[in-house]
């Protein structure tokens, strides 16, 4: 199998804002294994999580603020043929962190944020030719519409479509319901599937892409 570098941005939430983070690494992971197994070399971008890696071909990189995960994911973007971004990544960072512990007081506390950098958005804008790009949407609300909007937006090849409507799916569960899509907005809809059958399912329809 010709070896790729993927790199697989996992789980990172900044000042503890994360939506089902333990989910995200489990997809993550499961993703970066299968590549792995493929004969691809991997780098794997996580943030602070207990879980490991398994497969030797795997170089994990360590992160503790979505401003880390786009400083490395960017120093690898260039010489990636394949770039997966799975990462429930916060939205926003505090503006100013203080440098003591905030004392309770009488007043209120106003905790002023600041929008973090869009590692999909970016690694669009610097896409190079032959690359690929996925990404993940995880909905509640005209699901397809919005993963459409996303996957045009963000330059990417395809984006992987889960929903949140889906029972034993997404968070809590070791299995996953999806649907990817491509740039010609062609859907393949998959049955609920444990998540490492499910990163088999994502890396078959990366690799058909060519």
């Amino acid at each position: 199998t010709e070896a790729v570098r993927s790199i697989m941005n996992d789980k990172l939430s900044d000042v503890n804002i994360h939506v089902g983070p333990s989910d995200y690494v489990k997809m993550g992971f499961a993703l970066a294994e299968e590549f792995a197994a493929r004969g691809a070399e991997v780098v794997l971008v996580a943030g602070p999580v207990s879980r490991q890696t398994e497969h030797p071909a795997i170089r994990r990189i360590n992160v503790e603020s979505a401003a880390e995960m786009f400083e490395q994911v960017m120093n690898y973007a260039e010489d990636s043929h394949i770039i997966v971004s799975c990462a429930a990544v916060a939205d926003f960072t505090p503006d100013r962190k203080a440098g003591l512990k905030l004392k309770r007081g009488e007043e209120e506390l106003v905790l002023k944020l600041k929008p973090t950098c869009d590692i999909a958005a970016e690694l669009g804008r610097r896409k190079q030719k032959g690359q690929v790009l996925v990404g993940f949407a995880l909905e509640t609300d005209d699901e397809t519409g919005n993963a459409l909007r996303k996957l045009h937006k963000k330059n990417l090849d395809l984006i992987v479509l889960n929903s949140l409507k889906d029972s034993n799916a997404c968070f809590g569960y070791d299995t996953n319901k999806v649907t990817i899509i491509d740039r010609n907005e062609v859907q393949w809809q998959y049955e609920l599937k444990s998540k490492k059958e499910v990163a088999h399912d994502i890396v078959d329809r990366i690799v058909q892409l060519g």
